[in-house]
């Protein structure tokens, strides 16, 4: 294991590219499992979807009115309809009873089967049902205006035909892809499951939201945060709760914490803060600490925890300022998280926007400075949520994205284009 202590060597210094590939590297897309429907949404599909059946399964009306053959009707007009013989009603969901002879006609709704020899389906107003249909039941119906063959006839197979490859592995299981696996007569379908993410927090000081407050203590912050970060993401979070500073809690916590996909602990990362981690670490699995350039949240932790000699769960250690915290979520859990989900964009979209204050970078790391964009009618402005120590959590609820400043850059000043990952789904 190695750990760097000279402060800003920069050779000893990952990239937030390094640092991530790193991670990723470490991590496979979980298994696939069967999912009723509607419980899939935000899932990736695990293998190619075919249909069983053809969507429509049969050839059927687009209209309500009557089923004919068009060549009975070539002549007819509004003035001299052709008068042709109703032989029945087929409602949507039932199937035709009667054969269409020539000079006959089948009342029909939308959606129902065609009768055989129908290649035309004449909508209700374009016939004289409406001024005969006073004298009760109807024995002929007037058309008055030719068809061509297939005029408001859905051909079997249209939308799926039996057989097709519908939707192909990868596909993110949308609202309408629910809809379209429905209409296929699946209630199930097999996606990549979803991670279970355990979120732990370390230290003596934290208290846990809704206990009393106590001098010298803090609130934690970080682990409800982290939940509703893994929440959003569509994972699901499991909360170990607060390890204290004893050997003993540490190594509970950790335990319990091995009944998952992925770990992410907080805080215990800051350089006197982790030895307690660390050796508990040793034991059961292996921990590397990181300097990654960039600002917020250098220090980052990494490493697996053995549960046996054949499988481990990877853990990341977010640095414990608030600010930090979620930053790095963004830049190394989240990835981390929708890989696990089979999914493919692990980027957030960015933006290009004029900054209108400035953002200084002091030494040589990457800023992620938290910023309001706004649209506007020449594109977009950024302005940085004021004062941005990584302890302010209140920089980070107002900022809707994270503008960037190079490493190489010393400052960024109003007026200059600004890249921003834009922080809202």
């Amino acid at each position: 294991m190695v750990t760097h202590h000279h402060g800003h060597h920069h050779e000893d210094m990952l990239s937030v590219e390094d640092a991530r590939d790193h991670i990723l590297n470490q991590i496979g897309v979980l298994d696939a499992q069967n999912f009723p429907i509607t419980d899939a949404l935000g899932l990736v599909i695990a293998d190619q979807i075919r249909s069983g059946i053809n969507i429509p399964p049969l050839d059927n009306s687009a209209m309500d009115g009557y089923a004919v053959r068009s060549a009975d009707v070539s002549t007819a007009t509004y003035q001299h309809p052709v008068m042709l013989e109703i032989l029945e009603t087929i409602p949507a969901g039932s199937l035709p009873r009667k054969i269409l002879r020539p000079g006959t006609a089948s009342r029909i709704m939308t959606g129902a089967p065609i009768p055989e020899h129908c290649d035309a389906v004449i909508p209700f107003e374009d016939t004289t049902e409406k001024e005969f249909s006073k004298s009760g039941e109807l024995a002929e119906i007037g058309i008055r205006i030719p068809a061509f063959p297939g005029t408001n006839v859905r051909s079997k197979g249209k939308d799926i035909m039996k057989g097709d490859s519908v939707l192909l592995g990868g596909h993110i299981i949308t609202a309408a892809t629910v809809g379209v696996l429905a209409s296929m007569g699946m209630s199930h379908v097999r996606a990549i499951r979803k991670p279970v993410v355990s979120i732990l927090s370390t230290g003596n000081e934290l208290l846990t939201p809704g206990e009393k407050p106590a001098e010298g203590k803090i609130f934690d912050s970080n682990s409800s945060s982290i939940i509703a970060s893994v929440s959003q993401l569509g994972a699901i979070p499991k909360y170990i709760g607060i390890a204290r500073d004893e050997m003993e809690s540490v190594r509970d916590k950790l335990s319990e914490a091995m009944e998952s996909d992925l770990v992410i602990s907080s805080a215990g990362v800051s350089k006197g803060d982790y030895d307690m981690v660390k050796d508990v670490m040793s034991e059961h699995g292996d921990l590397q600490f990181w300097s990654v350039r960039m600002r917020p949240a250098k220090p980052l932790a990494f490493g697996t925890l053995n549960k046996d000699s054949k499988t481990s769960v990877p853990l990341i250690g977010l640095p414990g300022n608030p600010v930090s915290s979620l930053v790095a979520f963004e830049q190394f859990c989240r990835p981390a998280i929708l890989k696990m989900m089979g999914k493919t964009n692990m980027h957030r979209p960015t933006i290009q926007a004029v900054l209108k204050d400035s953002i200084v970078n002091y030494d040589s790391r990457r800023v992620y400075a938290r910023v309001i964009v706004k649209q506007t009618e020449d594109g977009y402005t950024a302005i940085t949520t004021g004062h941005q120590d990584s302890n302010i959590l209140t920089s980070m609820v107002h900022a809707n994205g994270l503008a960037i400043c190079p490493e190489e850059e010393e400052s960024k000043e109003p007026g200059d284009i600004v890249t921003v990952i834009m922080l809202n789904d």
